[in-house]
């Protein structure tokens, strides 16, 4: 009872109409700042971080965090719609959502991302609202061990989820580990693959990775495809919504997806993308039909979608309850909130009840305001599908590269686009997976550290990734979904002969 009167409480705070205005502002800059590729809600936070400086805490803190979530619910349109994610955490949408646009059902889709958006992000504050302190305490139990094996589990899913071919798909994580290791090692300080060019020295920024893999890569394989006249452009719209068998099809998932989005979220450094790619690998394996996945399956949406927004909630728990950032999103507001003289932490619920307990209410009400903003605009949204091709894609070539500059302010940068557009392009024209290669570039160097720090903490020995519990159970979990795909071919294998 005494946290429902906490909540109380908040929603007198987020309900007074500046707050409700900053919310509605928030959410608004960031779906549409979601939507460029190279702007992800890291970024969107860092560049308004100017106009939070003239508020309260709770108001720029309520701001913020409109931003953030408002920018994952953005992420997914230019998924859905030019198969070019906003940032990490949408790579998933397009998977199955724009298969969905190249079937003609781009409303839908839109229409989907949305609402398992709104639930999954409404959910998901519910469950903060009751559980983020025993939450945060688990987190903690991750060590570095743990880390490792969890960001093991989650790439060797991904790599055997892989349509058509395993080994493609270890190929394709295992090229991405290349990727990242490209840089100054942080622990030795050595040099490693930069070939002489000082902006490598920094590293291989993932975002770049992805605006090439997918932007570029879909431009060279669309002109391919208009070249041969395999590919027709959308004029006709229908009616932005679900029918009730996408609805009946996707409850379950989303219901199921969004508490893990929220734990993965939760976890310090795991973020929205690995959420959002372990729920799809989630329900592809629960799926009756596996095969529909990645041709326009819409539960193939709906289960990232829910993921990812309920890992920006779970992300903001670590930082509100232990001072410890989640994701790099947090780690700016976690800045600016140390700028305003408010200290995140343990005494954060008793020092400072309205501020936190704002926020927490202000989520309730900033998932309603994204669910009626993203629906409406998507109905404009869609008509970007009636563009003539050779207006559309070199106006996404050019957010590509602008979005590409924005991340680092270098030319270099260019370069490696272009490149890894072309490596896109030929592992789409190999058959060759590009989700673990995405993945791994993102967690492949916390891995590295994760595994090193381990080992500096045992002495060098392995012992150490097998003490725990939750080291065994996430051994045993990355066993069976590596082994998984083998038995379950050999079973259809069975099946044929007996036949």
């Amino acid at each position: 009872m005494e946290i429902l009167q906490y909540l109380f409480d908040g929603f007198t705070v987020a309900l007074e109409p500046m707050n409700i205005f900053w919310v509605t502002l928030g959410g608004a800059l960031g779906t549409i700042i979601g939507m460029l590729p190279g702007l992800g809600p890291a970024t969107g936070v860092a560049v308004l971080l100017p106009l939070t400086f003239t508020m309260g805490p709770t108001a720029a803190l309520i701001t913020m965090c409109g931003v953030y979530y408002g920018a994952m619910f953005g992420g997914s349109r230019s998924s859905i719609l030019i198969n070019t994610p906003g940032d990490g955490a949408a790579i998933a949408a397009t998977f199955d959502g724009y298969p969905m646009t190249l079937n003609g059902r781009a409303e839908a889709a839109l229409a989907m991302s949305a609402i398992a958006s709104f639930i999954g992000g409404t959910i998901a504050t519910i469950i903060m609202v009751f559980v983020a302190q025993p939450v945060a305490k688990f987190a903690l139990k991750f060590g570095p061990a743990e880390y490792f094996l969890l960001m093991v589990f989650a790439l060797s899913a991904t790599a055997s989820m892989s349509k058509g071919n395993v080994i493609k798909g270890f190929i394709s994580m295992i090229l991405g580990l290349m990727i990242s290791t490209v840089g100054i090692d942080a622990q030795s300080g050595v040099t490693r693959f930069t070939f002489g060019i000082l902006e490598l020295q920094g590293g291989i920024d993932f975002l770049v990775v992805i605006i090439a893999m997918y932007a570029l890569g879909e431009v060279f394989s669309t002109f391919q495809s208009l070249k041969e006249g395999k590919k027709k452009m959308q004029t006709k719209f229908g009616r932005i919504w679900i029918t009730k068998e996408d609805w009946k099809r996707c409850f379950w998932p989303i219901i199921r997806s969004t508490p893990l989005g929220f734990f993965i979220g939760a976890l310090p450094g795991a973020g929205g993308t690995m959420a959002s790619l372990m729920a799809y690998n989630n329900e592809k394996q629960l799926a009756k039909n596996p095969d529909d996945f990645g041709k326009g399956e819409i539960i193939g949406l709906a289960a990232p979608e829910a993921a990812n927004n309920a890992s920006s909630v779970g992300a903001l728990i670590p930082m509100l309850t232990l001072g410890i950032p989640g994701s790099g999103t947090t780690a700016v507001m976690m800045g600016a909130l140390l700028m305003l003289g408010l200290q995140p932490g343990p005494l954060l619920f008793q020092q400072h009840p309205d501020v936190a307990w704002g926020l927490i209410a202000s989520m309730f009400i900033g998932n309603i305001v994204l669910a009626v903003i993203n629906i409406p605009m998507a109905g404009g949204l869609v008509r970007l599908l009636a563009i003539p091709p050779r207006i559309l894609y070199p106006i996404v070539l050019g957010l590509a590269f602008v979005g590409c500059y924005a991340i680092s302010n270098s030319v270099i940068d260019f370069y490696l686009l272009v490149i890894f557009g072309l490596v896109g392009y030929f592992m789409h024209q190999a058959k060759i997976p590009t989700a673990p290669l995405i993945l791994a570039v993102i967690v492949g160097n916390s891995m590295e550290q994760s595994f090193r720090q381990a080992l500096t903490i045992s002495n060098g020995s392995f012992a150490i990734f097998s003490k725990s519990t939750v080291s065994m159970v996430l051994i045993v979990l990355t066993i069976i979904s590596i082994g998984y795909p083998f038995l379950k071919d050999m079973r259809k294998k069975k099946a044929t002969e007996n036949a």
